[in-house]
């Protein structure tokens, strides 16, 4: 297939992920078959690892991608790091429990639409002696934001041998993540959302306090097929050009990622300018939606994502007014998710592609289009 390859035209899709692919990753992905110990193979894989540490701003930070979903990091972090009778501490927009894994798990609460406080955590962390205090950076089913470095300086003051843990699914390349400044020990992430790839590679970097952690534990861990036991030479043998094997991973959607991340890391937008089109288009959606007199889940500009917004609906209308609407012209936005309000809501993503590459004119596509199906139900703004 030639370069100049072009998708077949499509519903626009602006979930908060999976989300649109550029034409030349999902030609990547369409890579033909080979060996995944390829002597070919093995410098793409490793690029992917040194290109994901420039992403997250680190140096020495451990890379794995392995096959699977965002929520496997979850996986990694308790069967690696997690011991029985372990201490966890999430915040309230961190859905996943370690509990599984034998941790004793306390839980910080916030409003719908906030997130926890630095009094909040400062008072937590000295209650209890917390081996990983996690918290979600993005939480996809409100559109809110965490401040990582508030939290990370906190437990770096309070209880400085806690692990720190971002569940970075819906916020890697999309949102600042400065892994070692901040002093992150495991990012948790995917492909299918800010790295603007499709689904399939569970996407995770560890800090090297975090691998001594696990090099330290008392127990071995408590899975097979996440184990960094068996993960973490073969991610050290890709980044050195040598071919390694544990299970089979995805080689087309490696190929895939390494196209995304040379564009993200090496194409005309920095990274520093990319994360300011997230910035500049999120503010750009929530004031035309605060324009047609419509709130946002996230309670502040402080707390809001930049690569997704969360929107009440206005009074008397619910998703089967309007997402079929939109459905008819082609864009795909999603219902709500919290259980709380989940009626009440809808989430629109505006992340990768659809920012970077004004060109294609996303943006305005879903606002105008947006606009239209609300008048088209009958809405009209209170005066």
């Amino acid at each position: 297939m030639s370069q100049s390859w072009k998708q077949d035209p499509h519903k626009l899709l602006v979930i908060p992920g999976p989300i649109e692919v550029a034409d030349d990753v999902l030609l990547a992905n369409a890579h033909p078959s080979m060996s995944h110990v390829s002597p070919a193979f093995a410098p793409v894989f490793g690029n992917c690892i040194k290109l994901l540490r420039q992403v997250l701003y680190t140096k020495d930070g451990q890379p794995f991608l392995v096959a699977g979903s965002g929520t496997l990091g979850w996986d990694a972090v308790g069967a690696n790091l997690i011991e029985k009778g372990d201490k966890a501490s999430l915040t309230s927009i961190s859905r996943i429990s370690l509990e599984v894994y034998g941790a004793d798990v306390t839980q910080l609460t916030a409003p719908v639409g906030g997130s926890p406080t630095k009094e909040q955590i400062t008072e937590a962390l000295k209650k209890n002696k917390y081996k990983v205090l996690t918290f979600t950076h993005v939480d996809t089913s409100t559109g809110v934001l965490s401040d990582p470095k508030m939290i990370a300086e906190t437990v770096k003051e309070v209880s400085p041998d806690t692990l720190v843990v971002l569940d970075g699914v819906c916020s890697v390349a999309s949102e600042e993540i400065r892994f070692d400044d901040w002093g992150i020990d495991v990012v948790i992430s995917a492909t299918q959302k800010g790295l603007g790839v499709p689904p399939g590679l569970s996407v995770l970097c560890a800090s090297q306090k975090a691998i001594k952690v696990f090099e330290h534990r008392k127990t071995p861990p408590s899975s097979y097929y996440i184990s960094w036991k068996k993960w973490l030479p073969v991610m050290k043998n890709y980044e050195a050009g040598t071919p390694s094997y544990f299970a089979t991973p995805p080689v087309q959607l490696i190929y895939a990622l390494e196209t995304s991340l040379k564009t993200i890391m090496e194409g005309k937008v920095s990274l520093e300018d990319r994360f300011k089109m997230h910035r500049e288009a999120s503010q750009k959606f929530k004031k035309e939606m605060q324009g047609m007199g419509f709130k946002t889940v996230s309670l502040s500009p402080e707390t809001s994502a930049n690569g997704m917004t969360a929107v009440y609906f206005p009074e008397g209308f619910k998703a089967p007014d309007i997402l079929p609407k939109l459905l008819a012209k082609d864009i795909v936005v999603a219902a709500g998710l919290h259980k709380d309000i989940k009626d009440k809501y809808f989430r629109v993503g505006h992340m990768g592609v659809t920012v970077v590459d004004t060109s294609r004119g996303d943006m305005d596509h879903v606002i105008n289009g947006i606009k239209e199906a609300f008048a088209e139900a009958g809405y009209k703004k209170s005066t």
